[in-house]
């Protein structure tokens, strides 16, 4: 069995969102002297890094961080390469359906990037479409993942994808890492913290290697 970590590292140079405030990590006590330990604090917008979206965050009545359970974001996985997509979004035409329902998974990560954007914000990352979400839904999966910033673009009012998550109940995690991964079948461990009142929380996430 191998562990996979699919988590995007977190320091001054994570690309965040235009506009939120800095990732701030800093220490309240150092070791010295009069001080047996360092205390470390930490100030970070909610959807820095690799993060799982809650329902508030899009539905003024969704469920928070805390709120949310825990089993969609634990368990069999498969991880789809979809960087051929041509558009701005991921298309249904651009995913292999057949070969999907074939691995039975009901928590699905789209690779986009051939090499993730470590170094800078992408206002060019590929959105996914609602009618890929749907689509998804309708095979029974209960979460949506993917390497870009969000599942929309990053100007959309709308938000077409992350409505179309809410009305099949989905969950989401967005800023993944699948540099390296192959396309297959995995088992999924991504949890959110419970942060009560939270629209979104960081995670760890890591992908654990089974039999397909």
């Amino acid at each position: 069995m191998t562990i996979i970590d699919i988590t995007q590292r977190l320091d001054a140079r994570t690309p965040l969102w235009p506009g939120e405030p800095p990732l701030v990590l800093g220490q309240h006590a150092v070791i010295g002297p009069d001080c047996p330990v360092n205390v470390g604090a930490l100030s970070l917008p909610l959807h820095a890094g690799t993060h799982a979206d809650a329902p508030f965050h899009y539905d003024a009545a969704g469920q928070t961080s805390a709120e949310t359970a825990l089993e969609p974001y634990i368990g069999r996985c498969v991880v789809v390469d979809v960087r051929h997509a041509a558009g701005a979004a991921v298309e249904v035409g651009d995913i292999d359906w057949a070969w999907l329902e074939a691995a039975r998974a009901p928590r699905v990560l789209l690779r986009t990037y051939a090499r993730f954007p470590h170094e800078a914000w992408d206002s060019g990352f590929r959105a996914v479409s609602a009618a890929v979400i749907g689509r998804l839904a309708g095979l029974g999966v209960v979460l949506i993942g993917t390497d870009a910033a969000s599942l929309d673009p990053e100007t959309s009012k709308t938000m077409d994808a992350h409505h179309a998550v809410r009305a099949a109940d989905m969950r989401i995690l967005e800023g993944l890492v699948l540099d390296g991964v192959e396309p297959g079948v995995y088992e999924l461990i991504a949890l959110p913290l419970p942060l009560a009142g939270a629209d979104a929380s960081p995670v760890r996430a890591v992908l654990r290697t089974i039999a397909a």
